[in-house]
């Protein structure tokens, strides 16, 4: 990403990351140096009218002419290059554009057709193509749409990165309440950033106890980007997890009313099935994947009657993470001791050579019943 800034590279591409990780930012860095004409949307309500005012009558081929200011690389070295974005030739002597870049945040929200949509004008090289995204790309990006984006993976902020980002804003706080800051805020830069500015606009000084109280405030109740977003859908699984049907659905109802993506709450529920419910209730994955079906297929408000159906069932289910925990230790052995010859009785025998050489023979009963390699006879993932 920074190559391609420093070099003046016109591609379209994909921000995947956590809320908070500078998506939006690293956008506008990008345009920013491309002197490029700059729109921003959010998938949640814009539609293609909102595309087609951006594109208006671009020609296929749109050409950008960069000035440099540093001889060290091909974007600063002081004179004027022309690159075409759709990678047309087209005569020098012809009119020069800028680039149109648009960032689409939330990307996801976008359905099939409005994606659709987008592909000619990324394809010809009339929009340059900024997509941020929390959820996976693979999963909310159609296949034709993504082959013609880069894909960038943002990762949460460290606890050193979330420090050095807080003395940044020029606002000065105790070792006591930096810390209790980065923990809430959870590699979130801006969510970090919000308590400060809105802490500093309440009280006189930014202390433990004035991010408490800011915390509390108005300002801060429910941002499906910050930090009460991960509060929520935390007590939402929890109270399933403790059979809490009511308030499940009290927490799933936050999530509705504040517009959660109904997609994020099916996808959470598909999880808890397998991961909580397991072996207990075998039907629950297929009653939760049905939800998210369901979700997929309807969409807001009607999904919500299917979510709360889902919800239901699966905090009065019975509870077994027995396979969960089982398929983590053995993971853990496959770490530690890596490819563990597999038993000579259950290995594939479909040659002569390999019956010879002992390949799938049983011996009697196999009493011991223990078909582990060697070195794990005996071990119990399963209490």
């Amino acid at each position: 990403m920074r190559l391609a800034i420093e070099e003046g590279h016109v591609f379209s591409f994909i921000l995947w990351g956590t809320p908070g990780t500078g998506k939006t930012t690293l956008a506008r860095i990008y345009a920013n140096a491309l002197n490029a004409e700059f729109y921003e949307l959010s998938a949640v309500s814009a539609g293609k009218e909102d595309i087609r005012k951006i594109v208006g009558s671009a020609d296929t081929h749109v050409r950008i002419r960069a000035k440099h200011e540093d001889s060290d690389s091909p974007l600063f070295s002081g004179e004027e290059t022309e690159q075409s974005i759709a990678g047309g030739t087209g005569d020098a002597d012809k009119s020069v554009r800028t680039p149109k870049i648009l960032f689409l945040d939330e990307i996801h929200r976008f359905n099939k057709a409005q994606q659709d949509f987008l592909l000619p004008f990324v394809e010809s090289g009339q929009l340059v193509l900024i997509g941020a995204t929390t959820e996976n790309p693979s999963f909310e990006v159609i296949p034709a749409l993504l082959s013609r984006m880069r894909v960038f993976v943002l990762k949460e902020f460290s606890s050193e990165d979330m420090a050095a980002i807080i003395d940044r804003t020029g606002y000065t706080l105790d070792d006591e309440a930096k810390t209790w800051l980065i923990e809430m805020a959870n590699g979130d830069a801006r969510q970090a950033i919000t308590m400060i500015e809105n802490t500093a606009g309440l009280y006189d000084e930014i202390n433990l106890d004035s991010l408490k109280e800011t915390l509390q405030n108005k300002f801060l109740r429910y941002d499906k980007k910050g930090e009460e977003h991960y509060n929520v859908i935390s007590a939402f699984i929890k109270s399933m997890r403790a059979g809490k049907e009511d308030a499940a659905m009290y927490y799933l109802a936050r999530m509705v009313e504040s517009g959660e993506d109904p997609k994020f709450i099916a996808r959470r529920m598909v999880i808890f099935a397998s991961e909580d419910i397991g072996l207990a209730q075998p039907t629950a994955l297929v009653v939760a994947n049905a939800v998210f079906q369901a979700v997929t297929t309807i969409g807001y408000p009607e999904c919500t009657i299917n979510l709360a159906h889902g919800v239901a069932y699966l905090a009065r289910a019975a509870k077994d993470r027995s396979a969960y925990d089982a398929v983590f230790k053995a993971i853990d052995d496959v770490k530690k001791h890596g490819n563990l010859s597999v038993p000579m009785k259950i290995r594939n025998d479909p040659t002569k050579l390999m019956k010879d050489l002992g390949y799938g023979k049983h011996e009697g009963n196999d009493a011991d019943g223990d078909l582990l390699p060697e070195k794990l006879r005996g071990r119990k993932y399963f209490d």
